[in-house]
This record gives structure tokens, sequence and C-alpha cells, in this order.
């Protein structure tokens, strides 16, 4: 299957000044296919290394000479290794923390050899203040579960990621697209991104066996937390994963998360999930400037899953014959799985630097409620999103929001066709507010940045059909 992520490996293998590339990410999300479909692609010979499984190949690289090494290597696993026509690969690279300090040398004094590293629970390493990283002698790639327009090239359906490719701002998009898009979307909300799931859906396995490998899933993750060791108590791990499915669209509470779980215990277990990538935690920015991060507020969370396919796991949703429609699921489950779909397609925007994609939202402090799903800093400016399920809702505390803030552009996901309107409305607090709604359905997140600079900077008509 072809990934997103594939062009950056492509441009960080041919790059001149390459440095030793670490692959962060969940388990399970591809991220050793990928290394290996890299080496079979650019006609690389991969030697790969998986430190779990022969963890006394660490020995080759007691010595601080990567040609001897690599000459170690050779003999051990007995097979020609070469500067310009090799890939190695260490997986698993966190069973041995310590190479990762040695990554430098060959950054230094092998620089002609591409090196790449992966691991499972790899962040617990990173984040581990006794452990040294050669800052500034490795590169990061993040690599998350497969986008909806991944899914779409996996099932082959170009022609229709060609054609929601050639709309632009101000354009039409065809009826037959729109019904497309939608049902492939729906299919896309039911299976998730994770790859084998994805490969039982595109063998056209029945949908009980798509949902049996999202629970084989989550049991892999939950076997996991007995790798946490001297971290947490796996009991509360797990209720507060439970938490996560059951709190998404609302503020995470860590007082709710389990009767008899502290609240500094559930804290904790959040971070540590989101440290095992099993959940990212979604901050609240005040939204009063750029960088979001610049202004946060530790006391205000929410949370997502890692993917959708795990929700419906943990919700146990329904999988007969054949997936359940849309309309067929209760209006919260919907919204549930509407908030966990924006989520982690808009974590995709920012995959591409080294930097952990996050997201934040705004939720006013006291008094008044009022909440924005997402803050997105896309053109230089602050983008709210409000998310709907449907093809309605009330939008008061956009509208306020928008107000506060002084913006004139705002994105809302729904049901309904892609259009942009210029509103002119009062809020409930009686203040008069103009700005430009851009309304697009959840299968054009992928175009989202490209869609706002063209209305940050173009002039497209309002209130025609997107």
């Amino acid at each position: 299957m072809e990934r997103g992520v594939s062009q950056k490996l492509d441009h960080w293998l041919t790059r001149t000044g390459r440095r030793p590339l670490v692959l962060r990410g969940a388990r399970q999300v591809g991220k050793t296919w990928l290394i290996r479909d890299l080496a079979l692609r650019l006609g690389r010979s991969l030697v790969e290394i998986n430190f779990e499984r022969d963890p006394q190949l660490s020995r080759c690289f007691s010595v601080n000479d990567p040609k001897r090494v690599l000459a170690e290597l050779s003999l051990a696993m007995d097979c020609d290794i070469t500067p310009d026509g090799s890939l190695l690969f260490l997986d698993e690279i966190q069973a041995v923390p310590e190479m990762f300090a040695r990554l430098r040398w060959f950054a230094e004094e092998l620089a002609v050899l591409p090196v790449a590293a992966a691991g499972s629970l790899l962040d617990f390493t990173l984040a581990d203040k006794s452990f040294r990283v050669p800052v500034g002698r490795i590169g990061y790639l993040h690599v998350e579960p497969m986008g909806y327009q991944e899914y779409l090239r996996a099932h082959g359906q170009d022609r229709l990621i060609d054609a929601l490719k050639a709309w632009h701002p101000g354009g039409e998009l065809s009826t037959v697209a729109q019904a497309r898009a939608t049902e492939w979307f729906d299919r896309y909300a039911m299976v998730g991104g994770m790859p084998d799931v994805v490969a039982a859906d595109i063998a056209q396995q029945d949908p009980q066996i798509c949902r049996a490998l999202q629970r084989q899933l989550v049991a892999t993750f939950r076997d996991d937390f007995a790798k946490y060791s001297g971290r947490m108590d796996r009991n509360i791990l797990d209720s507060t994963l439970t938490a996560v499915a059951s709190s998404l669209g609302r503020k995470f509470v860590y007082a709710h998360v389990e009767q008899g779980v502290k609240q500094h215990q559930a804290k904790h277990a959040l971070e540590l999930l989101a440290q095992a990538r099993l959940c990212h935690i979604v901050r609240h920015a005040a939204a009063n400037g750029l960088p979001l991060a610049g202004e946060i507020k530790d006391t205000f969370r929410k949370a997502i899953l890692l993917d959708v396919g795990l929700l419906h796991a943990l919700l146990a949703t329904p999988a007969a014959r054949a997936f359940p429609s849309w309309d067929s699921l209760s209006a919260s489950v919907k919204g549930q799985l509407t908030e966990q779909l924006a989520g982690q397609e808009l974590r995709l925007l920012d995959s591409a630097s080294g930097d952990e994609p996050t997201l934040y939202y705004w939720q006013r402090n006291g008094g008044r409620p009022g909440e924005i799903d997402y803050l997105l800093q896309i053109a230089a400016r602050i983008v709210p999103v409000e998310v709907k399920a449907g093809a309605g809702g009330a939008m008061k505390s956009l509208h306020q929001f928008m107000f506060d803030k002084q913006l004139d552009l705002a994105v809302r996901f729904d049901r309904n066709p892609p259009s942009l309107a210029e509103l002119s409305v009062k809020t409930t607090q009686g203040d008069s507010v103009r700005y430009r709604l851009v309304s697009l359905p959840l299968y054009l997140a992928w175009r989202l940045p490209e869609i706002m600079d063209v209305l940050a900077f173009g002039a497209p008509t309002p209130n025609a059909a997107l």
C-alpha cells in the first residue's frame, strides 16, 4: 500500500547531508514495512537488525569505528554491506538504548551509509532524563495511521482522488464525486487506518474480521502495559484508555476515569498512554496570538485515540454481515467517531516536521460555556475548527470566539457539500460579528492547508458552491 510518508523517506535517502533517521510512531502503524519498502523501491540492500529478536548483535557496535562495525556485522550476518549500496535498519532500538548515542558515529564518520531506526514504546526511552540523545546528529520522522487519501489509494480509487484534487475553492464538486467520497469516507470511518485492518478490508474480508483485528490490536497494546514496568499499574492504564474513548469530544477529567483512581494517577496514566502513542492529548490554547503553543493551559485538555478502529473496539460497535450505515449509529457514537476522525486527519497535516504533531482546542474558563473543537495554525493565522457529526448544529461558541479574537476565517466540518459563506451574525451577547466560514466534509480535510491558502490570499466568491 502506498503511504504518503514514503515521499519523505525518499527525500531523506537521496538528500545530501543526510543524518541517521529515527521513525517514531505507535506499534503496528507500518514503520518496519516502510523501511523495507524504501530499500526495495530504491534498490538498496537492506541490512535489518531487530534488537529484541537478536540482542547479541549489539556487540558488533561495541567499537567506535563505523567501518569496523560494518565488518563485524557482515561477519555475524554472513552478508556484504557496502556503504553506498546498503541501508542499515536498526529495529526495536529501544531494547538497546545506548545504541542511540552510537548513531552519531555514522553521522560523523560514515555519512554515505543511510541508517534508519525504529522501535516500540520508543518515546519512553527518549523521555528518560538519564538518556542522552545525540542532538543535531539524528533526525526524526513521525508515522501515523493511514489517512483517508491513503485509504482511497490503497483501494485503487485514483479517479476519486483526482476528482477531489481537481476541486478548488470557487469551483464545483460534482454530486457523483460527493456521493462517492462520502460513501468511501463512511467505510473508512468503520475500518480506520491501521495497515493490517486496511489490508483485510482491501481483501474484502468479512467486516467481523476487520473488527476482530481491531480488537486484537487493542489486546496487543494492553499486553504492552506490562512493559511500562515501574511506571503505572496496568489496571489504571486500562481504565484511563477506556476513559479516553468515552470522553471523546469533551474535556478529559482525571477525576472521572474510574472510582478509586486518584487524579494524579489518572494524569500520569494519560501521559504514559500518550508516550506510547495509544492516544494524543489535545492541548488547550488561549488563541491570543501565534504560536498556539505559546499560551497553553495545562488544567484543560481533551484526548483522542491513535485510530478510529481502536474506538470501535473499545466501544464494541457492531459489525455483522456488513458494517452498519452511518445513519444506523446512535447520535453519541456519531459524535465520538467524528471527533476522532477529525483529530487523526488533522494530525496528518502536521506530520511532515520532525516535531510531534500537536492538536489544540479552546474552552472558555468559567462563566458562560463555550468550546472550539480544534485550533490550527495555517497560513500564519489562527484557524478555529468546528466539528459536527451531522448536517446541522448551532455555532454560538464559534460566533463569540470570532468576535472575541477578532478573526475573519473559520472552518466547519460537517456532512454538507463544501461551501463558503460570508456570515454577519449577532453573538449571544448581542455583539455583531462578520467572518467567512468554509464548510467542508471531512473527506476534504487532507486538503485543508491548500484550501486555506487560497481563501487567505485569493479572492473566491462568497456563497459560491465550493
